[in-house]
């Protein structure tokens, strides 16, 4: 089995920042495609931001110029960094692997960390 596990959430003031992070630990051999995706209360889940194949970014147009997709690749380990947050930002941020290699011939699809919580408010 594989996991990501999320940290960096919490309660900002608008206009605030946070930064989150999410890593698989264990011994990993290779991530395709990771990113992160929210989901507010009573909405469903939508794409925030993610690498795509090639190293290139992918942005939802309401978070763009404002929060930014980082990542270790060494480490395992994607970043966001959330700038001039709104109160509609307020979900649970969830970190996703398309597929995951724990070895040349072991691998997971789809994989989910259990999600971090930001709430914006003053």
């Amino acid at each position: 089995q594989v996991q990501l596990v999320e940290s960096g959430g919490g309660l900002v003031q608008p206009g605030g920042s946070l930064r989150l992070s999410c890593a698989a630990p264990g011994t990993i051999f290779s991530i395709r495609d990771m990113g992160w995706y929210r989901q507010a209360p009573g909405k469903e889940r939508e794409l925030v931001a993610t690498f795509t194949s090639g190293g290139s970014t992918n942005y939802a147009d309401f978070v763009k110029g404002r929060f930014t997709i980082s990542r270790d690749i060494a480490r395992n380990t994607v970043f966001l960094q959330m700038n001039s947050l709104k109160p509609e930002d307020t979900a649970v941020y969830y970190c996703h692997a398309d597929k995951i290699w724990k070895t040349d011939y072991e691998s997971y699809l789809d994989v989910w960390g259990q999600g971090t919580l930001v709430t914006v408010s003053s």
